[in-house]
């Protein structure tokens, strides 16, 4: 709050983030009742993938365009897009022509630049503060984001009681475009540091996580945890409307207690450089996935949804650590393609399990699909915990820098954490 830059881009970064809360909820509400009955399921897989699937393409496929692009500039684009595209929504809704095959489509677009968008925010924040700050500063921002969860979802339901689910996309769209004047009028462009060279290929990013074995390997990890959480995101809608016969308010519960949850999460990750980050983060996965089992277990509703909120305060760590080891071991010029990298090979995970969905939900139902994303999140976490108890004590020495997350400048702590996009 006292670095003039950033306190002019924490309030629009908040309404944008209040904004996305209240997608959360209307997405795929809206996909529910475009899709024709009989394949909702397959539809609302598609639509929730294509909220965020565009977005790994885009951090592959537009490197050579937007990699000499200030970081100002890269958040300002991407939130420019995503308030037109999602905007178009609500328009072509209210006209009558809003197909389920356009609404696939505009949010594939509205999201072709998000990848670019968070590397450019994280990237402020590595270049506006000092080195020792950059957990606060990455905590800041996860907790305004969980905030949001927690605001968002209640507002939702009273827009979709009263305009129905196009019309909260219209407030979000709207809230995008605040974040983009944020950021491309508000940033001056002599207020951000800038590296002395930048001549890194498209493909530094990758080559960077590729050098640093610590950061692949958590990256594959990360990788398997959030494709295995993707069902959840059609798996869940479809439990409460199928299932329960529950209205939006049910679905609004269930993602504002996992809101909660992350914001205790968000106020906890400061205190998690005194842990040791590897058993940390292995704990984390295993917690989540056997706090997601009640939902498929037919425990009752208050049960899961207390439940969802615990898995929420496990959530946020994810974000801030592994953001964190990147912004301190990435060189500053390359900086934006490893966050942008990072963020497309984690972003593509989520999409990939949710489209999975649509025939897990065809096969076991949203009861069954529920189940058995939380047991193999569990399980991914005992099979790591067992990958790291069969180290060599060489191996196991090796992390000097674990308990207190440091790492050295421009290398990576071999045993640090790990790595996560919110959805």
């Amino acid at each position: 709050m006292s670095h003039t830059t950033l306190r002019r881009v924490l309030p629009g970064f908040a309404v944008s983030s209040v904004g996305d809360g209240m997608a959360v909820v209307a997405v795929s509400w809206l996909a529910i009742e475009l899709a024709p009955a009989a394949d909702r399921g397959i539809w609302v897989a598609l639509a929730a993938a294509a909220y965020t699937l565009s977005g790994a393409a885009g951090a592959l496929l537009l490197g050579r365009f937007l990699r000499h692009r200030r970081p100002a500039q890269l958040a300002g684009w991407d939130a420019a897009l995503r308030a037109g595209a999602l905007g178009a929504i609500p328009v072509l809704h209210a006209a009558g022509v809003l197909g389920i095959q356009g609404y696939v489509a505009l949010l594939a677009l509205s999201s072709v630049l998000h990848s670019w968008g968070q590397a450019g925010i994280y990237t402020l924040i590595a270049r506006l503060l000092p080195e020792r700050d950059h957990l606060a500063g990455n905590a800041v921002l996860s907790g305004i984001g969980s905030i949001a969860t927690v605001v968002g979802p209640p507002l939702a339901t009273l827009l979709i009681v009263f305009g129905g689910p196009a019309t909260v996309l219209a407030v979000d769209a709207t809230t995008f475009l605040v974040l983009a004047l944020t950021f491309l009028w508000g940033v001056p462009k002599d207020g951000v540091p800038e590296p002395d060279q930048d001549q890194a290929s498209r493909t530094a990013g990758f080559a960077v996580i590729r050098r640093i074995p610590a950061l692949s390997g958590l990256l594959a990890l990360s990788f398997v945890f959030f494709f295995l959480f993707g069902p959840v995101y059609v798996a869940l809608p479809l439990h409460v409307s199928d299932d329960l016969g529950a209205s939006a308010g049910v679905l609004a519960a269930f993602y504002t207690a996992f809101g909660i949850g992350a914001v205790l999460g968000s106020v906890l990750t400061g205190f998690l450089s005194t842990w040791r980050l590897w058993p940390t983060t292995v704990g984390i996965v295993i917690g989540f996935g056997s706090l997601m089992l009640p939902m498929g277990l037919g425990a009752p509703t208050a049960v899961s949804v207390v439940c969802f909120g615990l898995a929420g305060l496990l959530w946020p760590p994810y974000s801030s650590l592994s953001t964190t080891l990147f912004q301190r071991s990435a060189p500053s010029a390359v900086l934006p393609q490893a966050l942008a990298a990072s963020s497309a090979v984690r972003v593509l995970s989520v999409p990939l399990g949710t489209a999975l969905a649509g025939p897990l939900v065809a096969t076991l139902g949203p009861v069954g699909t529920l189940r058995l994303s939380g047991a193999a999140i569990a399980v991914l976490g005992l099979t790591a915990a067992a990958a790291l108890a069969l180290r060599t004590p060489e191996q196991r020495r090796r992390p000097s820098r674990e308990t207190t997350g440091e790492a050295p400048r421009g290398t990576a702590a071999m045993d640090d954490e790990d790595a996560r996009p919110h959805p």
